[in-house]
């Protein structure tokens, strides 16, 4: 459908405390295309709403000042425990930042109330807490939202007071299907009156956004907002893109052992009073650089949070929000939906393993028309990625100025003396490399980043290394390009005194015994551990040992020097087996109370 132009929020017949809150506390004074189409098709024209708009273009406006006028002007206002707006999210992050915007709609509003409920905290506290304050609109994961639901809980019945509900809002829905959530989405759709309003709001369209369109909405309204990109230099002609017109897209080119520097030269370069977010493709990669990060620039604010991390990401999220300057190190749970203001930086270390994850990514900047930069960092069998991210996401990258590196191998030094310090980052680094390679290899777009393409060397020398880890990803790999360091390992000692001295008696066992008492014990005792390339030695030993056992058996029946192994005789009949299965039935009727005693001793074919 054609979409009207941006308006201002005055042109809409909206409630005095909703208009307040946009205007003295959003401080917006035109509505963006896709609050424009969203707010009159359910306001207006009292429409189901399909809404597909870039990243960043002011979607949770679009469906809570509805939600909330749908709820103010109802002829008998909601009593304390109904629920007249249901709003479900796939992550808490976002959920979280929802209820946050809604919160400040509410402070204007008397006798509407919100409630917030994730999952990862128990399921009692949400219950306790609805039947002490009750919620009007209610902000959910759909986890928990379902197990609330589904759930017998004493004196606990929400089914009923969603009865009253005026409007559902599925947000990021691609994200909710994409996670696994159409079960339990279904299961709520059921317990969903049928006369209600109902929001889909997405930022990428699939075919199982579509089949949910079908299940949950009633005729809806289509609404698509594409950006205009003023020229693609190719075709010399606009065309529609997926990330906002204010949003500057870069890329460069670095070899993986420069990779490390080059963030830290492009940090300095670019302002440390600035606000960042690195996104990397592993939580082990995210706590390791985390850490050595700190390290290369100390007067940097580094933040980290991954998906690991459960209750922590709140108190973290909350800080890097609240924060005027400084870097978040996040994997991709933090890619969708959630607004953090005033980020004037988006950097890729690695491509992401989907497409539209980028567009994901890159749209945590320039968002509702303020402007922001995104940098992914490509090695050079990463180039192709360029038109790939072009012809599946209508991406266009522009290649970075050119950034002359500093103290390339200081960088490197200061990683592994960092190491060397403290076993606990030693093990990080490892886990953080075997991680990268892991996730590397399952890429999505595994036919244009090959893992048979990647410098090992390289890249384990811009992790900082001291030492290849042995892993199989590895194995008949050129790594000459690599120089450990020359060193006996088991001297690193961790700073922890109990973790060291807990591993300096397992090295004590280990010099005596050639066995490390790890956490896991084997059948018939302790699991000794060994190298990948041992282990798949020694497997091919055994499978050759029993073949030639085999081979041998087989020679010696042929020259009757050994007789031929006879087959186990059946020591039931089937008839034997059909009367005991009829015995089992029968019994089973009987602990039942399906059939009486006197039966039971009739057909068992015992005397009465």
């Amino acid at each position: 459908m054609s979409l009207a132009p941006s308006l201002k929020w005055e042109s809409l017949n909206l409630s005095e405390p909703v208009l307040k809150t946009i205007k003295e506390h959003f401080k917006f004074k035109c509505m963006t295309p896709i609050q424009v189409e969203s707010i009159k098709n359910f306001l207006e024209k009292k429409k189901d709403v399909a809404a597909e708009a870039v990243t960043g273009s002011g979607k949770t406006l679009a469906f809570l000042v509805p939600m909330l006028e749908l709820i103010l002007k109802r002829s008998d206002p909601l009593k304390k425990h109904e629920v007249g707006g249901l709003i479900i999210s796939p992550t808490r992050e976002l959920a979280t930042q929802t209820s946050h915007v809604l919160a400040e709609f509410l402070k204007n509003m008397e006798g509407i109330t919100q409630m917030l409920t994730l999952g990862g905290s128990p399921i009692e506290t949400d219950v306790k807490a609805f039947n002490k304050n009750g919620a009007n609109i209610l902000v959910a994961t759909p986890g928990r939202l379902e197990d609330l639901l589904t759930r017998k809980i004493p004196n606990f019945h929400l089914h009923k007071s969603l009865k009253s509900l005026e409007m559902l809002v599925l947000d990021e829905a691609d994200k909710l299907l994409e996670l696994g959530f159409e079960k339990p989405i279904n299961t709520v759709l059921q317990y969903l009156p049928t006369q209600r309003r109902t929001g889909l709001f997405s930022a990428t369209q699939t075919k199982q956004v579509a089949m949910l369109v079908k299940a949950g909405l009633r005729n809806p309204i289509m609404v698509i907002v594409k950006e205009k990109h003023c020229l693609n230099p190719k075709s010399n002609q606009i065309e529609s893109i997926s990330t906002p017109l204010a949003l500057k897209n870069y890329y460069t080119i670095c070899d993986a052992d420069k990779k490390l520097a080059f963030l830290v030269t492009f940090l300095k370069k670019n302002g440390l009073n600035s606000k960042y977010m690195l996104f990397l493709s592993t939580c082990a990669c995210v706590e390791y650089f985390s850490i050595i990060l700190r390290s290369l620039i100390p007067e940097i604010n580094v933040f980290s949070l991954h998906g690991k991390m459960n209750n922590k990401r709140y108190r973290i999220f909350e800080l890097f929000w609240k924060a005027e300057r400084g870097i978040l190190i996040c994997t991709d749970v933090m890619a969708r939906g959630v607004d953090i203001p005033e980020v004037n930086w988006v950097i890729q270390y690695d491509p992401p393993n989907n497409a539209s994850s980028f567009v994901h990514r890159a749209g945590r900047t320039a968002r509702v028309g303020k402007s922001g930069s995104s940098l992914v960092m490509l090695m050079p069998n990463e180039d192709a990625y360029i038109h790939f991210i072009y012809s599946n996401q209508k991406v266009i990258l522009e290649l970075m100025p050119e950034l002359e590196i500093e103290n390339l191998d200081l960088v490197v030094e200061k990683v592994r003396k960092r190491q060397l310090k403290d076993r606990t980052i030693f093990d990080k680094a490892n886990k953080a490399f075997v991680s990268y390679i892991q996730a590397y290899s399952k890429h999505e777009c595994h036919l244009l980043l090959r893992i048979k393409d990647l410098e090992f060397g390289k890249l384990a020398t811009g992790f900082g290394l001291l030492r290849l880890p042995k892993m199989p990803e590895l194995k008949n790999k050129i790594t000459s390009d690599f120089i450990p360091v020359d060193m006996d390992f088991n001297s690193i000692k961790y700073q922890n005194n109990e973790r060291e001295e807990s591993r300096q008696k397992k090295l004590q066992n280990y010099m005596e015994t050639g066995v490390w008492l790890g956490k896991m014990k084997h059948k018939k005792g302790l699991k000794q551990t060994v190298a990948w390339a041992d282990a798949k030695q020694k497997k091919l030993e055994r499978r050759e040992k029993r073949k030639k056992k085999k081979e041998l058996r087989k020679q010696m029946e042929l020259e009757g020097k050994a007789k031929a192994k006879k087959k186990r005789e059946q020591a039931f009949s089937q008839e034997d087996l059909d009367d005991l299965a009829k015995d089992i039935a029968l019994m089973k009727k009987f602990k039942n109370k399906k059939i009486s005693k006197e039966q039971f001793d009739i057909e068992f074919g015992q005397d009465v």
